[in-house]
C-alpha cells in the first residue's frame, strides 16, 4: 500500500507548527496506525531526519496515550478502538492521510504529535479518591451489599482511560464526559458517597479552571470515545453538580 501522510511537526510548545508531507510505501494492510508510524520514522532516521514524536506505551487499548486526531476523527476511522488498534486495511492504496495532535487550549503541543494532557491529572487529583478507615479489622468488600445494576453502571464509567477524544471530537474542547466518567465511578457507590458533595464541585472547579469548554449536548464525545463511555455520566454528574449547590 501506497500512502501520502500530511503530519504536523512542531519542535516545541512556543513554536509554530506546519504540516508536511510523508510518502510512505509498502505498508500492509494487518500493520497497526503505530507501526505504521514507526516503518516512517525507521526511514527518517535512516536518511538522516528528525523522527515524527508520537505518545505511546501499552500498544493494546488500555493506556489511552496513543491519542491522535486522524483525518480529522479522534483515533480515526473506526469505533471503539483506540490509535494503537487502528489497522491499516481501513486505508486505501493511494490515501492521503492527515495526521495531527488533539486540539485543544487545555492540550499544549510538546512535540510534534504529542500533548500535555496534565490537566486530566489534576481534574482527578482534587476529588478522583474515597475515605477509606484504615485502623482496626479490614472490612469484606462483600459487607457492603452494592445493587448489580449500579455496580455495572460504576464499572462502565471507570472503564474510561483518559485519552482526551472526547475533547478532541468536541466544538467547545469539553471535558466534561471525561469529568462525568470520574465523578460517576464514585457517586454510583456508598463508598464514594462521603466525598459526593465536595468532589463534584472540585472536579467540576478544576475543569473549568484548565480551560475546557461547555457541553452542548451534541454527542460527538460519546461517538468518538474508544470506551463507549455514556453521555448519561454527564446528566448524572449535572445532578450530582445541582444537589451539591442546593445543600449548599
Amino acid at each position: 500500500m501506497k500512502l501520502n501522510l500530511k503530519i504536523w511537526r512542531q519542535k516545541d510548545a512556543r513554536s509554530k507548527g506546519e504540516m508536511k508531507d510523508y510518502p510512505i510505501n509498502g505498508i500492509e494492510g494487518d500493520m497497526s496506525f503505530l507501526e505504521m508510524l514507526d516503518v516512517l520514522n525507521e526511514e527518517l532516521i535512516n536518511k538522516g531526519e528528525e523522527p515524527v514524536q508520537f505518545d505511546h506505551d501499552c500498544r493494546e487499548g488500555i493506556c489511552g496515550s496513543c491519542s491522535l486526531q486522524i483525518n480529522g476523527e479522534p483515533h480515526g476511522p473506526d469505533r471503539l478502538v483506540t490509535t494503537c488498534q487502528l489497522h491499516m486495511r481501513k486505508f486505501n492504496d493511494g490515501d492521503t492521510i492527515v495526521i495531527e495532535p488533539f486540539r485543544a487550549t487545555a492540550f499544549p503541543v510538546i512535540k510534534d504529535l504529542v500533548i500535555d494532557r496534565s490537566a486530566f491529572d489534576r481534574i482527578q487529583q482534587v476529588g478522583g479518591y474515597i475515605s477509606v478507615n484504615t485502623s482496626g479489622n479490614t472490612v469484606d468488600a462483600n459487607a457492603t451489599p452494592i445493587e448489580k445494576e449500579k455496580a455495572d453502571d460504576s464499572f462502565y464509567a471507570a472503564t474510561c482511560i483518559g485519552c482526551g477524544a472526547c475533547v478532541a471530537a468536541c466544538k467547545n474542547a469539553s471535558a466534561m464526559l471525561f469529568t462525568s466518567a470520574k465523578v460517576s465511578q464514585f457517586a454510583l457507590l456508598p463508598q464514594g458517597r462521603v466525598e459526593a458533595t465536595e468532589r463534584v464541585q472540585s472536579m467540576v472547579r478544576q475543569m473549568d479552571l484548565e480551560g475546557f469548554g461547555n457541553c452542548t449536548n451534541t454527542g460527538a464525545c460519546e461517538v468518538e470515545c474508544p470506551k463507549g463511555i455514556s453521555l448519561e455520566n454527564i446528566a448524572r454528574m449535572n445532578r450530582e453538580y445541582l444537589s451539591a449547590k442546593l445543600k449548599g
